[in-house]
C-alpha cells in the first residue's frame, strides 16, 4: 500500500467534521527534529522558549547550549546511530540534552524517572545506550550511578540541578570514575559540523509495552516525529486554537514521555510559544499560574481530577486559558462535563500511542455530544476498524473490531523485534492493540484492549511485568494482576494473588513494601486479594477473564 491510503467509497467519513478549508493530508513541517528548534531560533531569537524557577531561556540560548551539547557528545567520541539513554525529569537539562543528542547524529533513548533499576538495565541492554545523561535531583544520580558500577554503562554525565536555581529537590553531585559533571563535559566544546540528518534516521526509541512483559522500543524517525508535530500544528490551526502571540503552555506532563515531547514541548517550539517547564505537578499551583497568565494546559485525567476536586476551584479566575487538553489514558466523561459547566471551556482530548508518535485521534471544538469518544484522525492521518480474525477485512459503521492506522508519524517498528514488527504491520496500516468503533459522523470509541495493559495516572503499566516481580515473594504460589477502576488514576493495578502452603498472611502493605524496590510507584498495586485458588482455563493457563468479570460487576452494583 502506498501512502496516503486509496479513499474509500464515499470518501473518508470524518472529513464531513473538517471545517471548510481544511487540509486533508500534511508534510513534515521540518526536515529533522532539531530543525524544529533551528527554525524557532532564527525566527524567535529573543523569545522566552523555556521559563523554570522564575528564568527564562530564549530560542536562541537554546539553540546554542543543543549545540554545544551535541559538539561535547561529538568530542567524546559519539558517532551518528548511536544512542545517548537520557534520564531525566522535567528540567531544562532535558531538552538541552534531548537536542544536543540529536544534533550529534545519534539516537535519544528515553529512561523514566519512575524505572525500576531492573527495567533501566533491561533499556540499556537492549538498546545498546552505554552513555547516560542524567541530573542530581532527589537521588536520581545516586541511583544512576549504580548503572556504572554493574558495568551497564560505561559513562554517567550528570547535570548539577543548582545550575537552574534554588531547589530544595536539588541532592548531591556522585562523584568517581566515568562520572562526568555536565558542566565539564561540555566546556570548551567547539561547535562543529554536525553530520547530516536523513529524514528516516533513528531520533528516539520510546519504550512501550512487550509481550514477554518487558518493555519494547517503537523506533521513531525524524520523519515520523516532524510529521506528529506537523499534524498537531494543522489541527489546533483549523480550530482556531493558536494565536499571533506566543502562548504560555504549562509543561507538567513529562518529556520522557511521548505525549510531553512531541505533543507539548515540541509542538510549543514549532509555534514559538513559551513553555513554563515545571517539575511535578501541584493543581493549586497550576490555578495560580493560569490566573498569572498562563493560557495552554495540557495534562492526563488525573491532573484535571485534581483541579476539578481543589476546594475553590469553581472560583478561580479562568479567563486566561484558551485551550485546555486530556491526554494519556481515557477521560471520565463526568469530569469533563464538571469542567465545562464550571469554567464554560471544552476539554479537549484524544488518544494516541508511542508508536505513532503520539499524534492519533482528538476530539474537535462544538462536539460536546461526542464525550466519550476518542475524537477524529487528526489531518495526514488515517484510522480504521478491522476485524480481529482477520485484519485485512475492515469493518463496516457500528462494527467493532481493530484500531488500524496509518500515517507518516506512525513507527518505522520496533527496535529488534522483527518478528513483532511483522504482526504488527497488515496491508501497510499498524494495529494498534486497541479495540473499538466508528460511528457515522466517523468518531471512534474504544471500548476494551486486546492486551492487558493499565494506564493509570497517563502512565502505561504492565500487568505481567507486577506479577513478575511478585512472584518472587518467597511465600507467593501463584499470582494475576489486572486494572481495576481508580477515581483518580483512571486505572490501577490489582493483585489477586495465592499463597503457598502453610504461608503467613499477606496484606497489602507487606506486598507493597516487598515490591518497593522492584516496580515504579505508577506500578504499585493498589489493592491485594488472597484467594485459595486462581481461575484457570480449560487447558489450565491461569485466566484473568473472570476476575475482570467480577470487578466488573462489583463496580457496577457499587455504583
Amino acid at each position: 500500500m502506498g501512502f496516503p491510503p486509496p479513499e474509500p467509497e464515499g470518501g473518508w467519513p470524518w472529513r464531513a467534521v473538517y471545517p471548510p478549508g481544511a487540509p486533508v493530508t500534511v508534510e513534515p513541517g521540518h526536515a529533522s527534529v532539531p530543525a524544529i528548534l533551528g527554525a524557532g531560533a532564527a525566527r524567535w531569537p529573543d523569545r522566552v522558549a523555556i521559563a523554570f524557577r522564575g528564568r527564562g531561556t530564549t530560542y536562541r540560548e537554546l539553540e546554542a547550549l543543543a549545540g554545544q551539547a551535541a559538539a561535547a557528545f561529538r568530542r567524546a567520541g559519539v558517532k551518528k546511530g548511536d544512542r545517548i539513554a537520557l534520564l531525566l525529569p522535567n528540567t531544562p537539562a532535558h531538552p538541552i540534552a534531548f537536542f544536543g543528542t540529536l544534533k550529534a547524529g545519534a539516537a535519544a533513548v528515553h529512561l523514566s524517572p519512575l524505572d525500576a533499576p531492573r527495567v533501566l538495565v533491561h533499556k540499556l541492554t537492549d538498546s545498546g545506550a552505554r552513555i547516560v545523561v542524567t541530573t542530581n535531583v532527589g537521588a536520581l544520580a545516586d541511583g544512576a550511578a549504580k548503572l556504572l558500577e554493574t558495568g551497564a554503562i560505561d559513562r554517567l554525565i550528570v547535570v548539577d540541578d543548582a545550575a537552574f536555581g534554588e531547589s530544595a529537590e536539588t541532592g548531591p553531585m556522585p562523584a568517581g570514575r566515568g562520572i562526568s559533571p555536565w558542566a565539564d563535559f561540555v566546556a570548551g566544546a567547539e561547535p562543529a559540523p554536525t553530520p547530516h540528518i536523513a529524514a528516516d534516521d533513528l531520533a528516539l526509541l520510546q519504550y512501550t509495552g512487550g509481550t514477554t512483559g518487558l518493555p519494547k522500543a517503537a523506533m521513531l524517525t525524524h520523519r515520523n516525529i516532524c510529521a506528529a508535530v506537523a499534524s498537531y500544528d494543522a489541527w489546533y490551526t483549523m480550530w482556531g486554537l493558536t494565536r499571533e502571540e506566543p502562548e504560555k503552555v504549562l509543561v507538567y506532563l513529562p518529556l520522557f514521555h511521548i505525549y510531553g515531547l512531541s505533543a507539548v514541548l515540541l509542538r510549543s517550539f514549532s509555534g514559538g510559544n513559551q513553555c513554563l517547564l515545571r517539575t511535578r505537578f501541584d493543581p493549586l499551583a497550576a490555578l495560580d499560574e493560569i490566573e498569572a497568565g498562563a493560557n495552554v494546559l495540557p495534562g492526563v485525567p488525573t491532573m484535571w481530577i485534581a483541579i476539578c476536586q481543589t476546594p475553590g476551584f469553581e472560583k478561580r479566575d479562568l479567563s486566561s486559558l484558551t485551550l485546555t487538553a486530556s491526554g494519556g489514558a481515557p477521560m471520565p466523561v463526568e469530569v469533563a462535563r464538571r469542567f465545562t459547566e464550571r469554567t464554560g471551556l471544552e476539554l479537549l482530548g484524544g488518544w494516541g500511542m508511542s508508536e505513532t508518535g503520539p499524534a492519533g485521534t482528538n476530539l474537535p471544538r462544538g462536539w460536546p455530544q461526542k464525550n466519550g469518544t476518542i475524537g477524529i484522525p487528526l489531518p495526514g492521518i488515517y484510522v480504521k476498524i478491522v476485524s480481529l480474525d482477520d485484519p485485512r477485512r475492515e469493518l463496516a459503521t457500528g462494527e467493532t473490531g481493530e484500531l488500524a492506522i496509518c500515517g507518516l508519524n506512525v513507527t518505522a517498528g520496533y527496535w529488534n523485534r522483527a518478528q513483532e514488527n511483522a504482526a504488527s504491520f497488515v496491508g501497510g496500516w499498524f494495529l494498534t492493540g486497541d479495540i473499538g468503533f466508528r460511528d457515522s459522523d466517523g468518531f471512534f470509541t474504544i471500548v476494551d484492549r486486546k492486551k492487558d495493559m493499565i494506564i493509570s495516572g497517563g502512565f502505561n503499566v504492565y500487568p505481567q511485568m507486577i506479577e513478575q516481580a511478585i512472584y518472587e515473594h518467597p511465600d507467593v504460589e501463584e499470582a494475576l494482576v489486572i486494572g481495576i477502576a481508580d477515581g483518580y488514576r483512571g486505572e490501577a493495578a490489582k493483585a489477586f494473588v495465592k499463597l503457598r502452603a502453610g504461608a503467613p498472611d499477606m496484606t497489602l502493605e507487606d506486598l507493597q513494601e516487598f515490591l518497593e524496590d522492584r516496580v515504579g510507584r505508577h506500578e504499585m498495586p493498589r489493592a491485594l486479594e488472597i484467594r485459595d485458588a486462581l481461575p484457570r482455563t480449560p487447558v489450565g493457563k491461569l485466566s484473568k477473564i473472570e476476575l475482570k468479570r467480577e470487578e466488573a460487576e462489583r463496580a457496577r452494583t457499587a455504583s
